[in-house]
This record gives C-alpha cells, structure tokens and sequence, in this order.
C-alpha cells in the first residue's frame, strides 16, 4: 500500500466511523434499562459498546446473553425504542462531512459498509443528508462483515477496483474484511472501542487517532502527502 497516492474510493463502517452514533443508541439501551426498573448506565460505559450491534446492548443493559429467555424480546424493545429517533443527537463526526463535500468534487467515489440493518441506516442516512454512492447493510447480502462480499459488492456499485479503494472502520472485523477484501484497511481511534483494546494492534495498513487526523490524510494534496500515519515498524 502507497500513502503517497490518493484512493479513488472511500469506504467508510457507518457506526463510530462516519457518524456518531452512540448518544441515540444509549438513549435507547438506557430506556431498555428503565423498562426493566434499573438505573441508568453512563454513556461512556455504553458507547463502547456501540459497534457490537443491538445484542450487545441487551447484554450490557440487562446482563442477557443471545441464547438466555428474554434476551430477543428485550432486543426489540431496544430496536424499537431506537427506531423511533434514529437521529435525534447522531452527527457526521467532525471534519468527515466536509471531507465528503471535497471528495465529491474530485469525482471521486464514496460509500458505506456497515453491519447495521437497512431498517434504521436508511432513515439515519437520509436525515443527515449524507448521499453515498453505495450503501452497503447487514441484510443486503447473505453474508456481512468480516466477509469480504459487502466490500467488493460496494466497489463493484462505485466501478472501482477493490485495491484502489481504502475501508475506513472502528472494529477489528472491519480491518478483517479490508485485508480479505484486498483493499487498504485503515484503523480509527476514535471509534466505539473497548478499554481494553489497541486499535493499533489491528491488521491495518494505516492508523488515525482523531477524525481530524484522517481528513488532514486525504485532503492533502498528492504531491505533498507523506506517511504521517502510525505503523507498526516493519510492516
């Protein structure tokens, strides 16, 4: 992978990624909590929860896991409750939307790839105005992450092939679906991630801390670009 040389397509996870997601879906697990006659858990203790989907959720909230009597009732509670305001607080994270207004005026492709049901990215998409050249969500294929399938099946819609394109994501599956996608796999700190976990250990090609930090990246002009993000040595 060259950092020198500008992708011809963004592919961006959706949650913790692109667009800040967890104030809602807190709301949501907290109202599930409510429901049940508990406390109120900090967000922060929610938030890093957030890329591991709805069950987690259930889980965190009521202590549920997938297989016990309840845990499915209480994710519909959950989805239902988070349905009802998709995007009430969520927000573009600072400095991607005007990433995304710049990009759009090279031609270049953009997309998303996300985990997240039609059901609610659709609506959320659609309240931020956000108009990716494809969209990409757990129940449009057979398969979703870190199967590589929602990967080139994107490239495929933007007509860009999967090596020229970097998968921008907050979770170690999606890393997994870039480098089995063959495309450039690039690691955010910034994201949904748990205490206990590195980001930078991950099997990224590049690793950003801060949304800043990647728009700096990619709008900086092709002749001046260096490599100013971490690696492993040696990588």
């Amino acid at each position: 992978m060259n950092s020198s040389v500008l992708p011809r397509a963004l592919l961006f996870d959706l949650d913790g990624t692109l667009v800040d997601t967890a104030p809602d879906l807190a709301r949501a697990t907290n109202a599930l909590r409510v429901h049940h006659g508990l406390s109120e858990l900090p967000f922060e203790v929610i938030r890093e929860q957030v890329s591991n989907g709805g069950s987690a959720l259930v889980t965190l909230a009521l202590g549920l896991a997938m297989e016990d009597t309840g845990h499915s009732l209480a994710r519909e509670f959950l989805l239902e409750a988070y349905a009802r305001n998709v995007a009430a607080e969520s927000r573009v994270f600072p400095g991607l939307d005007a990433l995304l207004t710049a990009w759009h005026s090279t031609t270049r492709g953009w997309g998303i790839v996300t985990n997240k049901p039609r059901a609610y990215a659709d609506p959320l998409i659609e309240a931020l105005g956000l108009t990716p050249g494809a969209l990409l969500c757990a129940d449009d294929l057979p398969v979703k992450k870190p199967d590589p399938e929602p990967l080139w099946e994107a490239a495929r819609r933007l007509d860009i092939a999967p090596d020229d394109c970097w998968y921008i994501g907050d979770h170690l599956r999606d890393m997994q679906a870039a480098r089995a996608a063959g495309m450039t796999a690039v690691a955010v700190g910034y994201g949904y991630i748990e205490k206990e976990q590195d980001y930078r250990q991950w099997p990224a090609d590049m690793w950003f801390d801060t949304p800043q930090d990647l728009v700096a990246e990619l709008l900086r002009p092709t002749h001046e670009m260096e490599n100013t993000a971490c690696r492993i040595p040696g990588d």
